[in-house]
């Protein structure tokens, strides 16, 4: 153990991916500040560079491992004595990155917190496990319900890198959650790769909706749920969300595509009927809500009369927010054995196709809001300007509403009433209600 005169090691942790990834970084910090350590945000300043990769498409890959040839480049310039890369990445290419980078001085996947933390001089705690040193701003988190999943989509890696589906048991979450707002915390946007069987692991039914209820009770003031499947979603969530004022009207659900051969191909366990019923019945629930999904274009085998269909289905439903992604050839997913027939050109093409289209939707439905008058959490403020969000829009993936306030007395995590006087596709700009 270290005396006082004995100063540890700070570490620059470098936290990559999707909020899954960002709720383990802050279980790690919270477990290294337990045990002495500090971090610092300039990396010149550290003597141990912890990168926490994603290793889901190609481009995060590509980042990933760029990273590491940087955090590579500063220990040859002596700035970081060591070096250590965790996460998705090295589950799937741990030997290939350990042969080409011998320069890394420790390989760690999902599932080997305990032993991150004793090769950066810290020890795990299970007691500590609930706690997180929070790497979003102040007044939001995510709260991670479980690991893994079950699913077998094709074009997917997620169940080789992450394991089987475990739910965490509603009281530890609860704990987790009450840690949270002590801290700050407003806004509670509960993650998974997959929500919708939260609970059938442990419970043996869904309890999806049993845990947003007892969060609701909790008193924050925005519980927001991310990534559902759309085959066995608990539709009383949706009742909840209608009756709860704390629960946000908002889901996101990735629905990657519509035409019934590419769903089967996909391995999805749902097609076009029961997709579009499912949607018409979550709206007739609750006419408020709004829907996020994504989509993939460029599947292998994907004809253009199968786009244009997804395209179709796109105009016609109106998501209120869409996100398209060009299929990506993943060796480690079971569409790799297909062959990859469109072109990366072709493939690009098609999704800025989409994504024109869902500006326009998206454009028109914001005009819908202008002169209304709606309650936003203020995210940050640059200058003069206060950048916000309605309860509508996740965070960091969602619409900004931008708010001129002059002089105004306004402050990062509270939230106001905004009067909308402008839109564009995907932002909305507003002035402080006097009310």
């Amino acid at each position: 153990m270290a005396t006082s005169n004995e100063r540890k090691p700070a570490v620059f942790l470098l936290s990559l991916g999707c909020s899954k990834n960002t709720v383990d970084s802050e279980r790690l910090t919270a477990q290294a500040v337990a045990s002495g350590l500090t971090f610092t945000d300039d990396v010149d300043e550290a003597s141990i560079i912890l990168i926490n990769t994603c290793g889901f498409i190609e481009d995060a890959k590509r980042e990933s491992i760029d990273e590491m040839l940087a955090a590579i480049g500063k220990k040859e310039e002596g700035v970081g004595r060591e070096v250590y890369v965790m996460g998705c990445l090295v589950e799937l290419y741990r030997r290939e990155l350990s042969d080409e980078m011998p320069e890394i001085d420790g390989w760690f996947g999902t599932r080997q917190l305990p032993e991150v933390l004793a090769a950066i001089g810290a020890k795990y705690r299970e007691e500590l496990y609930d706690r997180r040193e929070l790497l979003t701003p102040p007044h939001y988190a995510f709260l991670k319900i479980s690991e893994g999943c079950n699913r077998r989509c094709s074009f997917c890696s997620i169940p080789k890198i992450r394991g089987p589906y475990l739910s965490q048991p509603i009281e530890q979450l609860l704990r987790e959650a009450a840690l949270l707002q002590e801290q700050g915390v407003r806004e509670l946007n509960l993650i998974a790769q997959d929500i919708s069987v939260y609970g059938y692991d442990l419970y043996g039914k869904s309890a999806l909706n049993d845990l947003t209820l007892r969060l609701s009770d909790m008193g924050f003031d925005w519980i927001r749920l991310l990534y559902a499947y759309p085959l066995n979603f608990p539709l009383e969530l949706i009742d909840t969300m209608r009756e709860r004022r704390n629960v946000c009207n908002y889901l996101d659900m990735p629905l990657q595509h519509i035409n019934d051969r590419i769903l089967k191909s996909m391995q999805r366990g749902i097609g076009r009927s029961e997709t579009i019923r499912l949607i018409d019945e979550i709206r007739s629930r609750n006419p408020d809500i709004r829907l996020r999904t994504t989509m993939i274009a460029g599947y292998p085998g994907e004809t253009r009369e199968e786009f244009d269909e997804l395209l179709d289905f796109v105009r016609e439903t109106r998501f209120d927010r869409l996100g398209c992604f060009p299929y990506r050839h993943e060796e480690h997913a079971p569409a790799y054995a297909l062959d990859d027939t469109v072109s990366d050109e072709e493939k690009e093409e098609r999704v800025a196709e989409l994504m024109v289209l869902q500006e326009g939707i998206s454009a028109s439905l914001n005009r819908k809001l202008e002169g209304q008058t709606l309650r936003v959490l203020i995210d940050r403020i640059e200058e003069n300007v206060a950048y916000a969000r309605t309860e509508y829009d996740a965070p960091e993936v969602d619409n900004d509403v931008i708010i001129e306030i002059g002089d105004e007395a306004v402050t990062a995590g509270e939230f106001r009433q905004v009067i909308i006087e402008d839109s564009t596709a995907y932002e909305l700009f507003g002035r402080m209600s006097e009310g």
